[in-house]
């Protein structure tokens, strides 16, 4: 399993503790210190490495990708980038491989306001939103998110998030030769195929198969 946008590792250690061979990536040098940290404290081997989601070194190497709570897509400033994203984890996968990951859901600013959303959720876990701005004609989120480390220290990140409908991820993906897509709601901590995407869901969970 290669796991994009890592983090601190809280995916490539539990998948790890399951029986998996994980290989995490990230491009944050103090993220991946801590990951390995983590690791090393529970006796857990895994593979870290610093990459660019928009330029991995591997090709026909995993069975499994994963990218979860938006760590590297849709993070990107333009489209372009954010494709270049989706192209290099499919070349990471053998023949028969798996794409799992969650976006924001386009659907979700059709109906509601973002701006009130992420008011009334500022604070999730160690991260703070503000100056939330989300433009229509784009679907972009511009947004300042302050991220508390485990250690108390801060950094502020401007982000530019970009909201996908369903429609254009499965475009998307049947471009990079994905021949199964399927879309679910994506709950925070509970994903599950039993959930069927709607309007009221923020994120998105997609899972595709080559």
């Amino acid at each position: 399993i290669i796991d994009i946008g890592c983090g601190t590792g809280r995916h490539s250690i539990e998948l790890t503790k399951r029986g998996y061979k994980v290989t995490g990536i990230d491009l944050s040098e103090s993220q991946l210190e801590r990951a390995k940290e983590k690791a090393k404290a529970q006796n857990l081997q895994i593979d870290f490495q610093k990459h660019d989601a928009r330029n991995l070194p591997f090709k026909d190497e995993f069975n499994l990708a994963i990218m979860l709570c938006e760590g590297a897509f849709p993070l990107m400033e333009t489209d372009e980038m954010n494709y270049e994203i989706l192209k290099n984890v499919t070349k990471s996968l053998k023949d028969s491989g798996k794409l799992i990951f969650t976006t924001l859901n386009g659907l979700f600013p059709l109906y509601h306001s973002v701006e009130e959303f992420c008011a009334s959720t500022t604070k999730e876990g160690n991260t703070t939103y503000r100056s939330n701005t989300f433009d229509l004609m784009t679907f972009r989120d511009h947004n300042i998110t302050t991220v508390e480390d485990d250690f108390g220290n801060k950094k502020e990140l401007e982000c530019n998030e970009r909201y996908y409908v369903p429609s254009e991820i499965t475009w998307l993906l049947k471009t990079l030769g994905f021949k199964k897509i399927d879309i679910y709601g994506a709950k925070l901590g509970a994903f599950s195929r039993n959930d069927k995407l709607t309007t009221e869901d923020f994120e998105m969970l997609v899972i595709a198969e080559k």
